[in-house]
């Protein structure tokens, strides 16, 4: 997902003001955050990955060589770049083993996988989804695809389709749909607004929730 700056990292990480988007929600699950354009999934990560690093959990990053999220993006957002463990993989296919060997470690409390088009095979799932639930992990991974697309696999316990949307006063409204959820069913979205600066910058201002 290799995006300007100006398509990137939304500002301050989305609020978290429903239980079942933060991070306790979604731990010991494999989750899908999925989206044409990727810069609202993106946002949607970073606010997760702002969250666990305010309660003290590593977050582990896993991205193909090809890929790569705008670091000042990320810093101005709140996150901590030098406790970010980034793993830059030569290929997209190497994502899932390289975040397997993360989740293996037990070291992390959220570990992201920037799977973009690529697929992940259901063996691969099942043995980090069970190291997810194991070590009471998040597994995270970002996808490039439309809703109507399906997701990686019938392992995923909650995948949510991230959506943003330019208005002709230069804001942005980012969109979280849950299109699968085992636990409650697809029925919360969530939205914000985003104001995108001269300077190519994102901020998100929460517009409410729904």
């Amino acid at each position: 997902m290799k995006l300007s700056a100006a398509e990137n990292f939304a500002g301050p990480a989305i609020s978290v003001k429903r239980a079942e988007w933060r991070l306790a929600e979604i731990a010991r699950r494999l989750v899908e955050i999925s989206g044409s354009g990727a810069a609202a999934s993106l946002t949607l990560a970073f606010g997760l990955v702002l969250e666990a690093q305010q309660q003290g959990e590593p977050v582990g990053w896993v991205t193909p060589s090809h890929s790569f999220f705008y670091p000042p993006d990320a810093a101005r957002g709140g996150v901590d770049l030098a406790a970010l463990v980034i793993v830059r993989v030569p290929e997209a296919q190497a994502v899932p083993r390289a975040g397997e060997k993360l989740l293996r470690s037990g070291a992390f409390g959220l570990v992201v996988l920037d799977v973009g088009a690529g697929e992940i095979p259901t063996p691969l799932q099942a043995r980090m989804a069970a190291l997810a639930q194991q070590h009471h992990a998040a597994l995270v991974c970002l996808t490039e695809k439309e809703s109507r697309e399906p997701s990686l696999g019938s392992l995923v316990s909650l995948r949510v389709q991230a959506r943003r949307v330019k208005n002709s006063e230069g804001q942005f409204t980012c969109e979280l749909r849950v299109l699968k959820d085992k636990r409650h069913g697809p029925t919360w979205s969530q939205t914000e607004v985003c104001y995108g600066p001269l300077d190519g910058e994102l901020t998100v201002e929460p517009a409410g929730l729904r």
